[in-house]
């Protein structure tokens, strides 16, 4: 166990922002991880000040990354512009989350599963997904599964990738395992791309569009321009920026700031109240 006095992280927005599926509630307070085959548990112990159940070497090689901890966020705000009464909310609102930076094949598979899905149902499908073809490993007593490699899910029929709630996302699963498995998809390679050639890579994989692709270079690939635009993210551009918003003033931290617009729209009532950037 190590202890972190960390700026502008709390685990519990971290873990409700609709960016990954398997970091959970735990009974006795905190929360868990399973990424990168490895469990984590994470408590909160106020003033910032927050529990690992790690290793200081974990730490810094896997979760220090994972957590985006070497970004300054504070910088943001700087950023917004005083009138932009919606952005400003959303700041305040989601202070303290941060941008993971995950493995881009279990990105992949679970913003595939995304579509037409809440995320309640994203996390069921996904851990049945970890569940039934995931290795098991053993943290500490606790026994967990970790996200299934492509070559294990490449071997999977479409009939048994449904008896997970994959529904007709079955085949899109499918065919991405066994495009990486076939070495038609090279994460290291899409990484260096660059922005537009990455996107345009991801869109040409069967079952992917925009909002996908978006995701996969925002939460995998280190992309911090890309913006996804989910129902509620094109509910906001519309109601608060009359469908432009201003891209152009976060350069480098679009990513950041779709974030926070994501999460304070679905976690207040604020789609019920009338738009914040209104003159009237």
């Amino acid at each position: 166990m190590i202890y972190k006095d960390i700026p502008d992280f709390d685990i519990a927005k971290i873990a409700d922002s609709g960016q990954c599926f398997r970091m959970n509630p735990l009974p006795s307070g905190g929360y868990s991880v399973i990424a990168f085959g490895r469990y984590l548990e994470i408590r909160d112990l106020g003033g910032g000040r927050n529990s690992f159940s790690c290793t200081e070497e974990e730490f810094g090689a896997i979760w220090a990354d994972y957590f985006d901890l070497n970004s300054d966020y504070t910088g943001v705000a700087s950023m917004i512009p005083p009138d932009d009464r919606f952005l400003q909310a959303a700041l305040d609102y989601g202070r303290g989350m941060r941008l993971l930076h995950q493995d881009p094949w279990e990105v992949m598979v679970s913003f595939i599963l995304s579509q037409r899905k809440n995320i309640p149902a994203i996390k069921a499908s996904v851990e049945a997904l970890c569940d039934r073809y995931g290795k098991e490993a053993i943290w500490n007593h606790v026994t967990y599964r970790c996200f299934p490699s492509a070559e294990r899910l490449a071997g999977i029929s479409c009939g048994d990738l449904r008896t997970c709630s994959l529904g007709y996302r079955d085949k899109y699963v499918a065919e991405a395992a066994r495009q990486f498995e076939a070495g038609q998809i090279r994460f290291d390679e899409l990484k260096t791309a660059g922005f537009d050639a990455a996107k345009a890579s991801l869109k040409g994989m069967y079952g992917i569009g925009d909002k996908v692709a978006d995701c996969i270079l925002l939460f995998g690939l280190g992309y911090g321009n890309a913006f996804p635009e989910d129902t509620w993210i094109k509910k906001i551009l519309e109601k608060e920026y009359a469908g432009h918003f201003p891209k152009e003033l976060y350069d480098g931290y679009l990513g950041m700031v779709q974030q926070y617009m994501f999460y304070y729209a679905r976690s207040t009532s604020y789609a019920a109240i009338a738009p914040l950037n209104s003159c009237d």
